[in-house]
């Protein structure tokens, strides 16, 4: 614990989208902003036949390629008071991590299982002890397979009500201690990814030289968001009549958004590019800001895009408290005209996309301006929503990643610089806090403030530079609260300020 003692002060220089540089504190951010970082239960809990735990889509998609698996992963489940401690040492205002519908229902609907129920208990009140905020995701790529099995998950609209009953349990037995819920996880990627890919789960798809048994890429990817939306809904609706009233929670709803550019100056791939932000950024932000999907999708994709009744429209509108934002790197957009024959996703977007650092083996490029124009596109297009940075991260395998750290103090300088021009922007979480089975990567990509030997049986943590932000000649702490937050006092007595 000596070097959270020597935490005195928290200046960080940085560049600010590579323009000039400033020097800021936490005391720069209003008053309540949260710093966290993230797990997910598949990625972080492992324990995966244990206590009652049943296979997910995940379970299976894994274990049905040759991709690694979350069977043991971190060993979180047996190791989350350990984690815990690493979260208050490291300064942590938040934890975000999500619950296993697999561990909690273990056949999606029907009996609870008491171990799985107690585990959360255990570890929501662990957190809150330590006066660390607990910000729950409840759904994370992994809906149980006898759902799949059964009716097709989420291309099929009886999943609103098994994924509804579901939240109300987490409501009613998690809810008097959390107050943020985020009920999808990056809805968007989540649909493309699984439905029109198939790369991961439930690896559904129809596009020529994929490894899928399974799926239509033309009208499921819609049809899984949709559901998405309506499931969501259903949720926001059931809190705010059962439960607000006496937790005082906020729900929310999360994507994956990059800042899409134009590759040229060309007016066809200005066109393109707005198309892309459409796709990317209105298939989700639409229904839930205005309550219908964006004009260019409607007119592309046709009667592939399923129609929210009136009905339906009034309950999507509205009904997030917060959005929910993972942000990585940037992507180019150039026009094209070509058409494959096989309408999917990618083809009723139009164009290719580069994706700048989109990769596996190489951190992510330091591009700030990237976070300040996502937060600024919300802010102009969408009414400025109350908006959390959910996943914000590079991955890099070596124990002193500095470049991790330049890269943490651009974003987070930017995040910053986009909230004092008015973005309502309330919290940071890193992903990841330690290093992960990575859907995409396995346990090759490090993106964790600790990383973890995955040789070793214990599963031994360790931290990197970034979980102290020790940068250069001065002891610096950026995710160390600061005495005017409010949560500062529940542990006020483990650290010392100037």
């Amino acid at each position: 614990m000596e070097h959270i003692f020597a935490l005195l002060t928290i200046f960080l220089a940085l560049p600010f989208s590579g323009r000039c540089r400033d020097v800021f504190s936490r005391s720069h951010f209003p008053e309540g902003f949260v710093f966290g970082a993230g797990t997910s239960a598949y990625q972080w809990e492992g324990a995966a036949a244990e206590d009652g735990r049943k296979p997910s889509v995940w379970d299976t998609h894994c274990h049905s390629r040759d991709i690694g698996n979350g069977d043991i992963a971190c060993d979180g489940y047996h190791k989350y008071k350990e984690d815990v401690k690493l979260m208050v040492e490291t300064g942590l205002d938040a934890f975000r991590f999500s619950i296993s519908w697999s561990r909690l229902i273990p056949n999606g609907r029907g009996p609870v299982n008491q171990k799985g129920l107690q585990f959360y208990k255990n570890l929501i009140q662990e957190l809150v002890s330590h006066g660390i905020e607990p910000h729950v995701t409840l759904y994370h790529y992994d809906h149980p397979q006898n759902l799949e099995d059964e009716y097709g998950g989420w291309i099929n609209n009886r999943m609103i009500k098994d994924f509804t009953a579901y939240t109300d349990v987490c409501f009613r037995e998690f809810g008097n201690h959390v107050k943020f819920w985020t009920t999808i996880n990056e809805a968007n990627v989540f649909a493309i990814g699984g439905y029109n890919d198939g790369e991961t789960p439930p690896g559904r798809c129809s596009i020529p030289g994929k490894n899928c048994l399974l799926g239509n890429s033309s009208s499921e990817t819609y049809i899984a968001g949709h559901n998405l939306l309506l499931a969501h809904a259903s949720v926001s609706r059931l809190y705010k009549q059962k439960y607000k009233d006496k937790q005082g929670g906020s729900i929310g709803f999360g994507l994956y958004l990059m800042d899409f550019t134009p590759s040229t100056s060309s007016e066809d791939d200005a066109i393109t590019t707005q198309r892309a932000k459409d796709f990317y950024f209105g298939w989700f932000l639409g229904p839930l800001i205005f309550g219908d999907y964006p004009d260019t999708m409607r007119r592309t994709i046709g009667s592939r895009l399923p129609f929210f009744s009136e009905e339906e429209s009034e309950q999507v509108k509205g009904s997030s408290d917060f959005l929910g934002i993972n942000h990585y790197f940037a992507a180019s957009v150039t026009s094209s005209k070509s058409n494959s024959g096989n309408p999917d996703f990618y083809s009723d977007m139009g164009g290719y996309v580069t994706y700048l650092g989109n990769t596996s083996v190489m951190e992510y490029p330091v591009a700030p301006w990237t976070m300040e124009a996502v937060l600024e596109y919300i802010k102009q297009s969408y009414g400025n929503p109350p908006v959390y940075i959910l996943e914000n991260g590079t991955p890099i395998k070596q124990q002193k990643d500095t470049p991790r750290v330049e890269y943490l103090h651009a974003y987070i300088g930017a995040m910053l610089k986009s909230i004092r021009n008015g973005s309502d922007t309330r919290g940071y979480f890193v992903w990841s806090f330690m290093d992960l089975y990575e859907l995409r990567g396995g346990y090759h990509d490090g993106y964790g403030l600790y990383s973890v030997n995955f040789s070793d049986p214990h599963r031994k943590r360790s931290p990197r530079l970034s979980a102290h932000w020790n940068h250069g000649s001065s002891v610096s702490n950026m995710w160390i609260r600061n005495s005017r937050d409010p949560l500062y006092n529940r542990r006020s007595q483990l650290l010392s300020y100037m």
